[in-house]
């Protein structure tokens, strides 16, 4: 558990008396594909660190539909920041995408090792200040883009230059919601690039043929 701790990117820079710290206070977890964590509106008591597997975290409107909000990885940690609130509820509920496992750490316990060490917790906040840019970033993009845009961006940040191809980790109608599309608006979109010619699509992997066309189709 240490090893995955350190690794975390908001752990990485904690000394090891602060992760052995954390470590008898966290308690693992494991959730079949599916299965919910929390829902909207539970106690938080615990943040959480993904170890394998992968989370979706996710609002439901009025209607019941549901709006996924992000995607938990391995190695990222989610729900941190609402330790420094006082009697903090989830804003969001949690479930398995996968098999999964996750390390629970005590909000409440972390929180006072914070306060134990003022380094500590500009460490932590730093960490903080870059998810929160990183998501005013896809704020930004859902915004000011077409869903032919969202989904040719997407492609690109997941298929680098040195790569021609990539694979779904998750499952097409995760996706469009990630990306605030329409399931039949994501399909739409992706044959059109494939009558285009931009991409070649075989189940769960996506081949780019022309990344020039699609960085256009992502300035939409």
């Amino acid at each position: 558990m240490i090893d995955d701790l350190r690794n975390a990117p908001l752990l990485s820079r904690l000394s090891d008396e602060q992760l052995e710290r954390i470590r008898r206070g966290a308690v693992q977890r494991r959730l079949d594909e599916g299965e919910l964590l929390f829902t909207q509106g539970d106690a938080a008591e615990r943040f959480y660190l993904v170890q394998s597997g992968q989370v979706r975290l996710f609002r439901l409107a009025a209607d019941g539909s549901e709006k996924i909000i992000e995607i938990v990885s391995p190695g990222q940690t989610f729900a941190e920041a609402l330790m420094f609130l006082q009697s903090p509820r989830y804003p969001v509920g949690a479930a398995a995408l996968a098999p999964t496992r996750l390390i629970a750490i005590d909000a409440k316990d972390f929180a006072a090792m914070l306060r134990g060490s003022v380094d500590t917790c500009f460490v932590v906040m730093g960490s903080l200040s870059q998810r929160l840019r990183a998501l005013i970033g896809e704020i930004d993009e859902l915004t000011l883009h077409s869903a032919s845009g969202r989904v040719a961006r997407w492609l690109l940040e997941r298929c680098p230059a040195d790569r021609r191809e990539l694979v779904l980790d998750v499952s097409k109608g995760v996706l469009a919601s990630r990306l605030s599309i329409q399931p039949e608006t994501f399909s739409r979109v992706t044959k059109q690039l494939v009558k285009d010619g931009v991409i070649e699509v075989h189940g769960a992997r996506v081949a780019v043929l022309d990344r020039e066309a699609l960085s256009r189709v992502a300035l939409d």
